[in-house]
């Protein structure tokens, strides 16, 4: 990679901008980068590296301080950058975020984004790849092959950096070379076989556990059976299991076995009890049911014997009631007959007192009573006349309802229309009165925006008459500082001058005092001295004196110069706001202010009225054009309506004479209906009474005769005779359930006496076997429980012993299956933690060296062999850098360890006994090794470019010699070299410089170029 062009502009101390042609200043491959401290020698690189990654190196990327301080608020910065890489030559154009001024921002700026532009040299013209600041990082990252933090070490050798990597401990260099080399893939493999180890542990564990838990599985079996050394030996055993042996896993599985063959015999033990106690509650239950049945059946037969004698006293109770029955029976053959009659009677009763009602009622209203079928038909006929014309008065009601409506509608419409004429003309008269008031409104909020600027203008021209008249008062301020200052300088300088003459001409009196008679004088060389000089005061305090009023006059001078500076400064400031118009009387420009925000504020309220009355005015418009549309909209439904009152008056008028004739004195035709219809009813009630006494007459007759022939078939003399031998519901049933009753229990003890426990029971007490006592009985049912209670408890007992038996096997079975199981994983564990142990530098590690720190050794091995190659040169054949992985003191990790090998004592050293010098060429060395590793770690990316950071002025005359000649054999296969120093003897030697000067407005850069011999 190799860097052709650097344009840098408002970055850093940058405020202008700066072209830097860097193929022009590494034409003779090596340049120097110098400058007074703090100029900027350290921001050139920061820029190439901002250009190419986004970032500064180190704790300077705030990107928020990149902007430089000195450039003028709307400048933009910006960095391009022009290099070559891997055969394609690209042009990257970066600008970090930065505030950009702003009159219409809250706080006065507003924030720019960070821009990206990376273009491409192709077929003779620049094309653009991309401006996203992801995608050209993207880009960057790939045909660099390297990261910022990776080119900030190779190209950008910072010499102090690896000058205290010479000094660090391991764990220190770890971070570095971990940085660089991007080892974080061993640390996850170390992590990735940590975790396995882990798993593999809790695998372990968990079959332990398993193996644990069946073991106290048959313990707790054994136990429950009563089963004595059950708990114990699970307790030795299990922690036998937990061990690697083969004879340790064997004890569980013997203790296993001898547990189950326990287990077997104890429930073969208690089946055998289990089945004894079962026959003998089989016997003894036997006996007792056997007593019980017999006792059962003579308690029943006792109990038969007393129904028997029960029923033979109810016997004559029971003749007597079926007697009763058949004479009801006979009677009830003639109740229907019966009933005829007395119902017959009592309708004709009733038939005849309903007709003298009914004609006492037609009386009273005036109806012949006499006649009453035939003026029921009259009536009838009128009716149905009245009846059919009933939808024309309905008709004539709807009319008059209609009529009605129609005439409200009218008187509505009607009043609608006037109030719509009303409202026309107050809202035409609105309107004329706002038209009024907008049009002298309009020219004035038109000019708004052009007195907005000149307020803004004003206001900006008062700040600019204020901050003059500041600068004016600070400049008077220094000039007076400065004149005083002046005169001070000069008066020191006279001082220290009378002081110099007067030492001057104490020069010959000193002379005077050191001469000698006959001695030769040491100005002109006479050996007689008549009249020699006298000396006013001693040579040294006289120096003293002068060397201090020459240091008052330099101090002197030096203030003057800072003044003078501040003068010339407070002179710039106060011309440029002069020329902004900063000479401007304060009271006029404040004046202007306050008329250009007077009219502005009433151009604002003119605007706002403006837009008030614009609006009411729309909304005017709007409601005359609504308030017109309904005027025209009632003046039509007015006319409809009048029209329609007229037609349907005339029609309701035709109606209603047609129809006066036949309501007579009624109000309509409808109430004339209902008095006919209750005449109607009362003549059609008179007609049915007459018609339902001859039908009760008639039923009577025929009621009386069918009674009358029954008679002799009943064998009853009489009707009276029969009703007297009928029964009340009542008592017919309950004479029925007597009878039957008694006829059932005569069943049942005929049948319970044929059965076969009662004839059985009659023998035994025809024959003597008698049932036992009860007291008998119940000693026989207590035992017989004993007995069942001991059997229920020795089958439970053996049932629970057969399946501690059934368990015991399962468990058995499950134990060796999972000791089986575990063999395998208890291997895996030990191998996985002993590795795992090992990645980490722990176990049988014995130079406590993790697989990071063993693949970074091999790095700094690399490393230090080819520092040693320049670390050779650079001292002459001394020293060499190596690697060594010897353990560290105090049980520290080792494998990152360096040393200098002194090849004139053939003695190894640590670095840090080298001196100054050695220091840094040994450092110097390490950076150029470490690059070299880095670039083929980065697939072999050629520098063509690099800068070596300062430190020379450690060296002495030698050893700078040397390490000249190293850093020109950097130079081989066209690579640039820039060396960054403030040794002198550096400039003298390296013609080609690219300097770097500061000043109070930002610094600059310029080329210095070798003078053609």
């Amino acid at each position: 990679m190799r860097i052709h062009r650097l344009e840098i502009e408002a970055f850093g101390p940058f405020a202008s901008a700066q072209h830097i042609d860097f193929d022009h200043l590494g034409a003779q491959g090596l340049f120097l980068l110098n400058g007074a401290t703090g100029a900027g020698k350290t921001s050139i690189l920061d820029a190439i590296c901002f250009a190419l990654y986004g970032a500064v190196p180190g704790a300077r990327q705030e990107g928020k301080r990149l902007r430089s301080d000195h450039a003028a608020p709307s400048a933009e910065p910006r960095v391009v950058c022009e290099f070559s890489a891997r055969g394609r030559r690209f042009e990257v154009t970066r600008s970090p975020a930065w505030e950009r001024p702003s009159a219409r921002g809250r706080k006065g700026f507003t924030t720019q984004q960070a821009k990206t532009l990376l273009r491409e040299w192709n077929a003779g013209s620049w094309e653009e790849k991309s401006s996203r600041n992801d995608e050209v990082g993207a880009e960057l990252s790939d045909v660099l092959g390297m990261d910022r933090e990776q080119f900030t070490r190779v190209v950008m050798l910072p010499q102090g950096d690896f000058a205290a990597f010479l000094r660090s401990k391991a764990n220190d260099r770890l971070e570095l070379l971990q940085k660089l080399f991007g080892t974080q893939r061993f640390e996850a493999v170390e992590r990735q076989i940590a975790r396995q180890a882990a798993e593999a542990a809790r695998a372990v564990q968990e079959n332990a556990t398993e193996l644990k838990m069946l073991l106290d599985r048959v313990a707790a079996e054994c136990e429950q059976l009563g089963l004595d050394g059950a708990e114990s030996e699970a307790g030795g055993t299990t922690a036998g299991n937990t061990g690697a042996g083969t004879t340790a896993a064997e004890e569980p599985e013997s203790w296993l076995a001898q547990m189950e063959a326990m287990v077997n015999a104890e429930w073969m033990r208690r089946k055998d009890e289990a089945s004894h106690a079962e026959s003998l509650s089989s016997r003894l239950d036997e006996q007792l049911q056997q007593a019980q049945e017999k006792s059962l059946r003579h308690g029943r037969l006792g109990a038969a014997m007393q129904r028997r004698v029960l029923l033979e006293l109810a016997a004559p109770r029971a003749l007597e009631n079926k007697d009763k029955l058949g004479r009801h029976r006979r009677a009830s053959v003639l109740s229907g007959q019966l009933d005829a009659v007395d119902s017959s009677v009592r309708k004709y009763r009733a038939a005849v007192a309903q007709v003298e009602e009914i004609r006492g009622r037609l009386e009273a209203a005036g109806l012949d009573a006499a006649t009453p079928t035939t003026s029921l038909e009259g009536l009838k006929a009128t009716y149905a006349v009245l009846e059919a014309r009933l939808p024309d008065e309905q008709r004539l009601e709807d009319m008059a309802a209609r009529l009605a409506a129609k005439r409200g509608e009218l008187a509505r419409h009607e009043a609608s229309a006037e109030e719509a004429v009303a409202t026309l003309e107050q809202l035409r008269e609105e309107a004329s009165a706002v038209s009024g008031l907008i049009e002298p409104l309009e020219p004035v909020a038109d000019g708004l925006a052009e007195l907005e600027r000149e307020t803004a203008a004003a206001a900006e021209l008062v700040g600019i008459v204020s901050r003059h008249a500041m600068a004016a008062n600070e400049l008077e301020m220094i000039s007076a500082k400065h004149l005083h200052a002046r005169a001070t300088s000069q008066d020191h300088r006279q001082d220290w001058l009378d002081i110099r003459e007067l030492r001057l001409a104490n020069a010959a009196g000193e002379l005077a005092a050191a001469l000698e008679s006959g001695q030769p004088c040491a100005v002109c060389g006479s050996v007689e001295h008549p009249h020699p000089a006298a000396a006013v005061r001693s040579a040294l305090s006289l120096a003293q004196e002068e060397e201090e009023a020459r240091e008052r006059f330099d101090a002197s001078e030096k203030a003057l110069g800072i003044l003078a500076e501040q003068v010339s400064v407070a002179a710039q400031v106060l011309a440029g706001l002069a020329a902004q118009g900063g000479t401007l009387d304060a009271a006029e420009a404040e004046a202007r202010l306050l008329s250009a925000q007077t009219a502005t504020s009433a151009a604002k309220k003119a605007s706002r009225t403006l837009d008030q009355l614009r609006s009411k005015q729309e909304v005017i418009t709007k409601r005359l054009a609504q308030v017109q549309e309904q005027h025209a909209e009632d003046t039509g439904a007015a006319a409809r309506a009048s029209s329609a009152v007229l037609h349907l008056q005339e029609q309701h008028d035709a109606l209603e004479a047609d129809l006066a004739g036949l309501r007579e004195d009624f109000r309509s035709l409808r109430e004339r209906l209902d008095a006919l219809s209750a005449e109607r009813v009362l003549l059609q009630s008179a007609a049915d009474a007459d018609r339902e006494v001859e039908r009760a007459g008639q039923a009577q007759a025929d009621a009386a005769v069918s009674l009358e022939n029954a008679l002799p078939d009943s064998g009853f003399g009489s009707a009276e005779e029969a009703r007297r031998e009928l029964l009340p519901p009542a008592d017919v049933v309950g004479l029925e359930k007597e009878v039957a009753d008694f006829d059932t229990e005569t069943a049942r003890l005929d049948e319970l006496f044929a059965s076969e426990d009662l004839v059985l029971a009659a023998k035994e007490v025809h024959i003597g076997e008698l049932p036992l006592p009860e007291p008998e009985l119940a000693e026989a049912k207590l035992h017989a429980a004993s007995a069942a209670d001991t059997a229920r408890s020795a089958a439970l007992a053996a049932a629970l012993a057969g399946k501690s038996a059934a368990a015991v096997v399962r468990f058995r079975d499950e134990y060796n299956t999972l000791a089986q199981a575990g063999r395998e994983p208890r291997k895996r564990a030990r191998v996985l933690a002993e590795l795992a142990d090992t990645v980490r530098g722990a176990g049988d590690n014995n130079y406590r060296m993790s697989l990071n720190a063993y693949v970074l050794a091999a790095r700094l091995e690399q490393v230090a062999l080819a520092a040693s190659e320049r670390l050779v040169a650079m001292s002459d054949g001394r020293y060499t850098l190596q690697h060594t992985d010897a353990r560290a003191a105090r049980n520290q990790k080792s494998g990152l360890g360096l040393e200098v090998v002194d090849e004139w004592t053939g003695q190894r050293r640590d670095t840090s006994t080298l001196s100054g010098g050695e220091s840094f060429m040994a450092s110097l060395a390490l950076a150029l090794g470490l690059a070299d590793v880095v670039q083929q770690e980065a697939g072999g990316v050629d520098i063509e470019t690099l800068f070596v950071d300062e430190g020379f002025g450690s060296l002495d005359d030698q050893a700078l010699e040397q390490v000249m000649d190293a850093l020109e054999g950097l130079r081989d296969g066209g690579r640039v070299v820039g060396l960054v120093s403030h040794v002198a003897e550096m400039k003298q030697r390296i013609t080609n410089q690219l300097q770097v000067v500061k000043g109070r407005h930002g610094s600059s850069v310029r080329i210095a170029e070798a003078v053609p011999v």
